[in-house]
């Protein structure tokens, strides 16, 4: 099972913050702006493997139940 966390790095996660919503809420790293780029985007949100999402700003990593 994966689970949402925010970038470990702290600074790195307040660094991306910022950018998001310098953004209107949405990816930085992507070049439209619609529903499915509004930070979480949707490729992250359907991402079914752990890892960053595409800004780094978010982290899916697996937990044990």
């Amino acid at each position: 099972m994966l689970k949402i966390i925010p970038n470990p790095d702290s600074e790195q996660f307040e660094m991306i913050t910022k950018k998001v919503l310098a953004n209107d809420g949405y990816c930085p790293c992507l070049l439209e702006k619609n529903e499915d780029t509004k930070c979480m985007c949707k490729d992250f949100r359907e991402q079914q493997t752990p890892g960053f999402c595409h800004c780094g700003r978010f982290k899916k990593v697996v937990i044990n139940n």
